[in-house]
């Protein structure tokens, strides 16, 4: 399998270097298995990105610390080559004891409802299904106390506040609470300490405004803005107050109370996880956050990521063509999933890298705003796509040994891909559209109901689009997917034409 970088090793260390000019395709989203660190060495014009964070310039130095099984990715290619240091930690994170905990039923990162086929093995497909099934249920005037929505909002950076357990002080923080040694803020000077720019200047905003809500435990949430970040537009002749801390631009109605509300504000803030326990370590996380015990201020516009399902006493939102439609789907989904043979999904399942190169070769669809169409197509180029990542690989080899160990790798590797395994990923691509038929017509419906326009902004003006997507909530297993209109949302993400908050 060909990778844009090459790693060496040096003592202890692993050195990988990526080369200036890298295929940005390449450059996905992954996890390790691992806890590491990384350290610049070389390389300018290269940006680094973690889940649910802005990207970051990469300054030869830089240190940062990447808990295991939690997403990044290297965002964009520099002018020369880049060279890092990777170091595994042996530490066990407050990340790490939460993504524990997530086997037993507790938040983790989450994956789109259809990987769940990818990832899940015969138990993951199932519950993928099952999952649509209750919010069919759910949004036709069903309700069910185990089953909810949040939205997905597109903030950032991430913010954790609330009483650091073990000497009572109110605290900000970003990711580094996940450190071995929590790096919390408890003062503008610890803020001004660590940070710099406009993430510094935020983050104080967000210390000194939140401190005296009275939040007790710990909750987590996206910052969506900053008084300095809202501003005045016209959008196809109308008049909207807008901020924009990611991709999407969210816009209210100028003269609407919310927009008066809004324009009042230091500071804008959606919050979606609660933590608790009595210390870092020891805490487990749980979907939702009650905003109502916390203290109303004008300076703050603050809201839970909840849709309120499970209070509208069956109010339906699903008209009859609409639930029939998603029956049929979940129907021809549950045929094609009694047809796959467990072996295949159970090995994908036990093979999380073979699994992920799956989802690479998918993404490259995405990227391009393209569907699976021909199931079978999809296989033979998939197939088609390794052995010519393989050959590239091969020809990266100087040494006969290192041809021999690619080469060996390649056997293993195309060993999944037997007559039978080609026949059940037809089945199981056929079975992931199905999911995701059924996933776009219960998101359609749930965008109706988001309180906030959103649009994004090319180089040609504005252009409406949906929102970031919506989690399916289980309160028996606090387990949670995404359902996320890949080819609108995630190719705004790669598009040169969508010009990001940041790049502003």
């Amino acid at each position: 399998m060909s990778k844009p970088y090459i790693d060496t090793q040096e003592g202890n260390t692993n050195i990988r270097i990526f080369e200036t000019g890298v295929d940005t395709t390449e450059l996905v989203w992954h996890r390790d298995r691992e806890s590491r660190r990384v350290t610049v060495l070389e390389g300018e014009g290269w940006s680094f990105q973690m889940d649910n964070n802005i990207p970051k310039k990469l300054v030869v130095g830089d240190t940062i610390d990447i808990p295991k099984m939690e997403y990044h990715r290297i965002y964009e290619s520099g002018s020369t080559n880049l060279k890092i240091s990777i170091e595994k930690l042996p530490m066990k994170s407050f990340k790490d004891y939460i993504f524990e905990a997530s086997r037993a039923g507790k938040n983790t990162h989450m994956t789109h409802i259809e990987d769940r086929v990818i990832y899940g093995g015969v138990k993951g497909a199932r519950e993928a299904i099952l999952a649509l099934r209750s919010l069919r249920d759910m949004l036709a005037g069903k309700v069910s106390s185990s089953t909810d929505v949040t939205e997905k909002w597109d903030g950032a950076p991430a913010v954790f506040a609330g009483t650091d357990p073990s000497d009572g002080k109110f605290f900000v923080a970003k990711k580094g609470i996940f450190n071995k040694d929590p790096k919390v803020y408890k003062s503008e000077t610890d803020v001004r300490n660590d940070t710099s720019g406009d993430l510094a200047d935020k983050l104080v905003v967000a210390f000194n405004e939140l401190k005296n809500l009275g939040i007790k435990d710990v909750i987590q949430g996206d910052l969506m803005f900053t008084k300095g970040d809202l501003e005045s537009e016209t959008i196809d002749g109308e008049k909207y107050i807008t901020f924009q801390p990611n991709t999407l631009v969210y816009a209210v109605p100028s003269g609407s109370d919310l927009a008066k509300t809004i324009t009042k504000a230091n500071l804008g803030i959606v919050w979606h996880t609660t933590y608790k326990g009595d210390s870092f370590e020891s805490m487990t996380a749980s979907y939702g956050v009650d905003i109502s015990s916390l203290k109303k201020k004008s300076s703050v516009w603050q809201k839970d990521a909840g849709l309120g399902f499970k209070n509208l006493s069956g109010t339906a939102t699903l008209t009859k063509a609409d639930t029939d439609e998603v029956t049929a789907q979940l129907s021809k989904a549950g045929k094609i999933f009694q047809k796959i043979k467990s072996t295949t999904l159970n090995e994908l399942e036990n093979n999380p890298e073979l699994a992920t190169k799956l989802e690479t070769f998918n993404n490259t669809l995405v990227r391009k705003r393209e569907r699976i169409k021909s199931t079978a197509k999809h296989v033979n180029d998939l197939i088609a796509w390794f052995d010519k990542k393989h050959k590239a690989e091969y020809k990266k080899r100087k040494s006969d040994k290192g041809k021999l160990d690619i080469a060996l790798k390649n056997e293993n590797e195309m060993k999944f891909f037997s007559k039978e395994n080609r026949k059940n990923l037809d089945m199981m691509y056929q079975l992931m559209n199905a999911i995701i038929d059924a996933k776009l017509i219960i998101i359609n419906k749930l965008d109706k109901l988001k309180e906030i326009d959103t649009f994004i902004r090319t180089k040609k003006g504005f252009k409406v689009t949906g929102s970031e997507g919506f989690v399916a909530i289980d309160y028996n297993t606090n387990g949670a997917v995404k359902l996320v209109d890949r080819l609108e949302f995630s190719t705004n993400n790669f598009s040169p034409d969508v010009i990001k908050g940041w790049e502003r």
